[in-house]
């Protein structure tokens, strides 16, 4: 197992910090910009970087995903990356070359209510004449009104209209909506045994993406400690602080190195089951820590005008996509 980035990898991640840098990192967290850094990344294929060659792409695979995922979560931008990499990823590697080339853009419907994440969807799929008709309830489906990728019984299924639901919004502030499935007609896309993978490649960019925050979290953190005087003396000087911060870097280098590997055995092909499950639970010991980044910062960690409150909302709607850290031991205890 190899971490090293190659080159082709080490290009994408300067790539994407450098569009995402020209967010204008001014300290007021405002995010009025993040149509414009999604359009930015469309317009450098960062977003078609899963998409086959065949159909416009780049052809690349989970751990590219996972490189851009964490370059967004380092800045804790709001755009659509994570659903449409995952998305684009799951027809790469399970649909027909005719869905590929249609579909470039698209969003994945995964969570049911009530339902853990790793448990098998309730939402059913039946012949309906030449395609399938779907029925049940998906919630949370991340930036509505494209393509939809719907996990069912039968498989993965794709609704290339689908009606745009009851909109929502994320603790982030994103777009999302429950879409009701009421005999909707859909294509097919695989079989069952798409589902488990389509949902291990979701939540190895959860991963990926919370992985970039915390690192981005830390960043703010050190540089505040490292200014902020308190009885004349830096708060880095104190022992109480420099404990607290390396609590943070720890969960942010275990968060790194489940990650890592999940997504290189996404790729290489190796089960990747406990790897994906161990990187999901970090992501709630993630959250954990950006307390501990809140907590340093004092009041300041709660104003709305520094950068600090996107990147603890990024951090618990993450953890939250997973089903939180209870859900994730289950499923591990479950494997081992």
């Amino acid at each position: 197992m190899d971490f090293h980035l190659d080159e082709t990898q080490q290009d994408l991640r300067r790539l994407t910090a450098e569009i995402l840098a020209k967010d204008g990192d001014s300290k007021d967290g405002s995010g009025d910009s993040k149509d414009a850094a999604g359009e930015r990344l469309w317009q450098a294929g960062v977003m078609t970087v899963c998409v086959p060659e065949e159909a416009g792409g780049a052809g690349l695979g989970p751990v590219a995903m996972a490189v851009v995922l964490r370059e967004v979560g380092a800045r804790a931008a709001p755009v659509a990356a994570l659903p449409v990499l995952v998305g684009t990823l799951a027809l790469a590697r399970h649909g027909t070359p005719g869905q590929q080339r249609h579909v470039s853009r698209c969003t994945v419907a995964l969570r049911e209510p009530g339902r853990a994440p790793a448990e098998p969807p309730l939402t059913s799929a039946r012949p309906a004449g030449d395609g399938w008709a779907l029925t049940g309830r998906k919630v949370s489906v991340p930036y509505p009104g494209s393509p939809v990728l719907i996990t069912a019984d039968e498989g993965l299924f794709l609704v290339e209209s689908p009606h745009p639901g009851v909109p929502e919004f994320t603790s982030t502030g994103e777009p999302a909506a429950t879409m009701v499935f009421d005999g909707t007609l859909a294509e097919r896309v695989a079989g069952p045994e798409a589902v488990a993978d389509v949902r291990r490649l979701f939540a190895a960019a959860v991963a990926a993406q919370a992985s970039g925050v915390l690192a981005g979290a830390l960043e703010l953190t050190t540089a505040y400690v490292r200014t902020r005087k308190q009885f004349g003396r830096p708060l880095a000087e104190f022992q109480a602080v420099t404990m607290q911060v390396a609590d943070v870097y720890i969960a942010g280098r275990a968060l790194d190195v489940a990650m890592w590997s999940a997504a290189w055995r996404l790729e290489e092909g190796p089960a990747a089951e406990q790897d994906v499950a161990l990187a999901a639970y970090h992501v709630s010991e993630a959250f954990k820590a950006l307390y501990t980044c809140q907590h340093l910062h004092g009041g300041l960690g709660l104003d709305v005008t520094y950068p600090l409150h996107r990147y603890f909302a990024q951090a618990k709607h993450l953890s939250h996509l997973l089903g939180g850290a209870d859900a994730q031991l289950d499923l591990i205890g479950a494997l081992v």
